[in-house]
């Protein structure tokens, strides 16, 4: 009986264990975009779902001391990076390498692929990235040319957006967990539209693309919205959606971008996606949001 009453209690033990939050980590303190803002929206669309309980680590602020700024990363299952500013101390960057190489997932949101110019591992991991004296030095473009993904090695800064606007969104990878089952093509809300992203692009799977028309300012191609990078044994969800100005927090009010967020967070934490497709999210020519 006690053998019995043992195993039933080891049983439920992991059954609890199981069922518990993934533990998640948002990083902010400096961004070009209201990290005030946004830090709380991302931290409720991961919690909303129930697989995640998410921390936040903020560093001082801009010229501010960064030495005492350690996130132990290797406490969490997932780290989202809403972060745009100064470099990290050398053990931390080492510590967040050796967390993603190890298999620790991360979430780049935005601007945050603008971060950190010169460190050459954090570009691997998120792929792409813009700004900041990007250039061909730092990889191609990517881009789909209607029938595949091109890797263009031309040389030009990394980096640009036009007006901001709704804009089509459409599925390239319909097989991956993180787009199964999503409309091929669906309608986002008013955000800034990244184009001419460049960086190593090792191991980058483009998994949607929205065409940048040169009428809003844009660059005439199908660039790179959504994507996954692997960098080691980690998982990365990169989404250059989200832009938000003066609290206007419509682009991550976007269903499509929630659902994709939440998504891809999973899928970064774990290697599979277990959430359905809400009966919200958006059509081809339809903005739903929340």
């Amino acid at each position: 009986m006690k053998t019995l009453c043992a195993f039933l209690l080891l049983s439920i033990a992991a059954v609890s264990a199981s069922a518990a939050p993934i533990k998640a980590l948002i990083i902010d303190g400096q961004n070009n975009h209201e990290w005030q803002v946004t830090t709380p929206h991302l931290k409720s669309i991961l919690e909303q779902t129930g697989l995640f309980h998410v921390d936040v680590a903020t560093t001082p602020p801009k010229g501010g001391d960064l030495s005492g700024f350690r996130p132990t990363f290797s406490d969490y299952g997932l780290v989202i990076s809403n972060y745009m500013g100064d470099a990290w101390p050398a053990a931390t960057q080492a510590a967040f390498v050796d967390y993603v190489r190890g298999g620790g997932g991360f979430v780049v949101v935005h601007s945050a692929d603008n971060a950190f110019p010169a460190w050459k591992d954090y570009n691997a991991i998120c792929g792409l990235g813009g700004w900041e004296g990007r250039n061909e030095q730092w990889g191609p473009y990517v881009y789909w040319d209607g029938t595949k993904i091109v890797r263009d090695p031309s040389p030009g800064p990394g980096g640009s957006h036009g007006n901001v606007h709704a804009f089509q969104v459409v599925i390239r990878e319909p097989d991956h967990p993180i787009t199964h089952g999503l409309p091929t093509t669906w309608m986002h809300a008013a955000d800034e539209l990244y184009n001419r992203l460049r960086g190593p692009a090792e191991n980058l799977t483009v998994l949607a693309t929205a065409y940048d028309d040169p009428a809003n300012r844009g660059s005439g191609r199908h660039e790179p919205i959504l994507f996954t990078v692997t960098y080691g044994q980690g998982r990365i969800f990169h989404t250059p959606l989200g832009h938000v100005r003066k609290g206007d927090l419509t682009a991550m009010r976007c269903v499509g971008f929630i659902v994709t967020l939440q998504r891809g967070a999973e899928w970064a934490a774990t290697g599979r996606v277990t959430q359905a497709l809400p009966a919200d999210f958006p059509q081809a020519e339809t903005v739903s949001l929340r």
